[in-house]
């Protein structure tokens, strides 16, 4: 066995917070259950006037835009340009949590495969393997932006569309114009942000522990292995 590798083991904490996140930020986009809930949730039928085949027909549409490529278009609503360019903004943001979701998990499986076939051995800082550092980092940015989000979650929205969107005014839409933002309020995008955190923060706590289980497991040596050390 290799002497534990610090570097790849940083890495690989790494690798895996950042394929539990965009995994979890993946949930919401790929699984439509999720907003045909909200609809009554929300009372969004009663909050916009329109009717729930209406409000389903716009986010189908523009979801068909966003992840399948179809053309654009809000259902019964109207939309304008600007708002029509915001979307492929979006879009380009879909696809990249998809890129990057599926070269970390590429990078996982790599590591994974030289782990099991003792290729390479990863150090485990203060006692603790790359799951619980995941878990840790994964933790201080659920804290953070949990508690930025509960105090003025109005800001966080506004920073993150800045972070995201540099430069750009187009995601300040005008119900008048594009009326889909009145079937997107803010409270959606603060329970699909909360389902987004639950998401990793529970995947993270469970590989943790499972992680914890597996390392306190007796460590059988081979035949020569035991021969070596006489």
């Amino acid at each position: 066995m290799k002497k534990p590798s610090k570097l790849l083991s940083a890495l690989t904490s790494l690798a895996l917070a950042v394929f539990l996140v965009t995994t979890s930020v993946a949930v919401p986009i790929l699984w439509r259950g999720f907003y045909y809930g909200q609809i009554d949730a929300l009372s969004l039928p009663a909050r916009t006037g329109f009717s729930p085949e209406i409000i389903r027909g716009a986010f189908d549409e523009v979801m068909d835009y966003l992840v399948l490529d179809g053309p654009f278009g809000t259902g019964a609503l109207p939309w304008s340009q600007e708002g029509m360019a915001h979307f492929a903004d979006c879009k380009g943001l879909f696809r990249l949590d998809f890129i990057v979701l599926g070269l970390s998990a590429l990078f996982l499986l790599l590591m994974l495969l030289l782990v099991w076939r003792k290729k390479v051995s990863l150090h485990r800082f203060l006692g603790r393997g790359p799951c619980a550092w995941a878990f840790f980092l994964m933790t201080a940015a659920v804290l953070v932006f949990g508690i930025w989000g509960l105090v003025d979650f109005e800001s966080l929205f506004t920073a993150f569309h800045h972070a995201f969107f540099p430069g750009k005014t187009n995601w300040v839409f005008d119900y008048r114009a594009d009326a889909i933002i009145l079937i997107l309020p803010e409270d959606f995008w603060a329970r699909a942000a909360a389902l987004v955190a639950g998401l990793a923060f529970g995947s993270g706590l469970l590989l943790t522990l499972l992680e914890a289980l597996f390392s306190r497991r007796p460590k059988y040596k081979t035949v020569y292995e035991e021969l070596k050390n006489q």
